[in-house]
Order: C-alpha cells, then sequence, then structure tokens
C-alpha cells in the first residue's frame, strides 16, 4: 500500500511538472495573445484563463517532450527557454492585431478622419482604427478563437521544441516575413480609402485649375468627410471578413 501511495505521488508530481512546464509557454503566449491577453481584462482573469488553456493544451503537448528530471536547473531552463517561446508565439498573432490597427490608421489618414474621436481607447487610434479593432476581437472570440489558440499552442511543440532555446536564425526569419505581411494585409485592408483618398485629391486638383477662385477645401472637406464614413459602412464587412480569413489560414498551417 505505501508503495502503491509512493508512485501515486510521484505521478502526480510528474503530471504537475509537466503542467507546469506547458503553464510556462501559455502564460507568456497570454500576455500578447489577441482577444485573451488584452490589457483591458484584468491580471486575475488573465491568470485564470492561463490555467484554463493549460489544462486544455496540457494533454495534447505533453506527449510531445520529453519530461525532464525535477531539479532547480531544470525549472530555470524550463522558465528561459518556455518564456521566450511562449512571447515569440503570442507576438506572431499580435501582429494581426497590428494589422487591423494600421489599416484603420492608413483610413483615416488617408480621408482625413485621423483627428475626429482620436485620444479615445487604451491606444492612441483613429475612430476608424478603433471601430475596425474592437469589431475584429468580437468576431474573433465569436468564432471560437479560444479553440484555436489552444491548437495553435500544441501544434507549437512541433515547430518550436519544449525546453530548447528556439534557433535565432529561424526565429527572425519567421519574425520579419510575418512583420512584412502583416504591412502588406493593412494596406490591402486599406486600399478602398487609399483609391478614394486619390480619386478626391485629383477631383480637387482639376476642380482647383478650372476655377481658382473656388475655395474647394471648404467644398471637399464635407464630401471626403461623408464619403469615407459611407465607404467604412459598406467596406467594413468586407475587411472583417478578409482579416478573419488570414488569421484562420495562418493558424491552419503556421509558419509555412
Amino acid at each position: 500500500m505505501i508503495e502503491g501511495l509512493a508512485q501515486a505521488i510521484e505521478l502526480s508530481a510528474q503530471v504537475l511538472w509537466g503542467g507546469f512546464i506547458v503553464f510556462l509557454r501559455v502564460s507568456a503566449a497570454l500576455m500578447a495573445l489577441p482577444a485573451l491577453g488584452e490589457q483591458v481584462i484584468s491580471v486575475r482573469v488573465r491568470l485564470v484563463i492561463a490555467v484554463m488553456l493549460t489544462l486544455v493544451v496540457a494533454p495534447g503537448a505533453t506527449p510531445l517532450f520529453e519530461m525532464p528530471l525535477i531539479t532547480f536547473g531544470t525549472f530555470i531552463h524550463a522558465l528561459v527557454t518556455e518564456t521566450i517561446a511562449g512571447l515569440f508565439l503570442g507576438v506572431i498573432l499580435r501582429l494581426f492585431i497590428f494589422a487591423i490597427q494600421t489599416a484603420g490608421s492608413i483610413a483615416a489618414q488617408s480621408t482625413s478622419l485621423s483627428q475626429l474621436m482620436g485620444a479615445q481607447g487604451m491606444d492612441p487610434l483613429p475612430a476608424v482604427g478603433h471601430i475596425l479593432t474592437m469589431s475584429a476581437l468580437a468576431l474573433m472570440v465569436t468564432t471560437g478563437f479560444h479553440v484555436k489558440a489552444a491548437g495553435f499552442l500544441i501544434l507549437s511543440y512541433e515547430i518550436l521544441p519544449a525546453l530548447q532555446f528556439p534557433d535565432a536564425a529561424a526565429i527572425a526569419d519567421a519574425g520579419r516575413a510575418r512583420v512584412g505581411q502583416s504591412f502588406a494585409l493593412a494596406f490591402s485592408l486599406a486600399a478602398p480609402f487609399v483609391i478614394l483618398s486619390v480619386l478626391y485629391n485629383l477631383t480637387l486638383g482639376v476642380i482647383n485649375k478650372a476655377m481658382p477662385q473656388l475655395m474647394v477645401a471648404f467644398v471637399g472637406a464635407p464630401v471626403i468627410t461623408f464619403g469615407s464614413i459611407a465607404l467604412l459602412l459598406l467596406c467594413a464587412p468586407f475587411i472583417l471578413v478578409v482579416w478573419l480569413n488570414a488569421v484562420e489560414t495562418f493558424l491552419a498551417n503556421p509558419f509555412r
């Protein structure tokens, strides 16, 4: 009986040790993870989310790595390696939020809406950026992002093995590629507003050339404001769908 109790205690210690190693990566990723790791969520709630996400990820992740011995040196090694891996994974997904924020900023700057309610929220974004960002986060959550994030974290153990320092060259290449794709996605999402801005300025130039005495700025300001708001109303659903498809495509085939 004593021997069975000792085996049960040892097994429990191994399970808790493996769960702790997974928790290190999950909690680090949650610091930058979209929706689940937003700064508006309190630290206590994020801690609970990290624990719950660990309970989901651990059964699928622990068989993918060899359980090390429980020592202080191993603890420090796991703390460093898993934290680095988790932060990298969280930042990679956070780039999609940066893309939608950048698209909103480009749209606002192109259509002279950058000063409209520009100081609202956590980040100093224009109103267009806040609308698109909050809509994107809501859409992400309602489409089951927590399940996809758990699958992404489990899959990450095949890309970034546990208890190993990530290859710096591979991390740099992946990060550079993702940053480039993020800016390309942002410009693609803001393309309708950029096109509207080009047409607006060309029209003002032609009118000013034909009638120099006309104050085209006073005539054009209401037109570009109304046109950009109407364009946002028409294009926002399509922008969000394209953005969500980009997120889901990446989660299905990360780093490929």
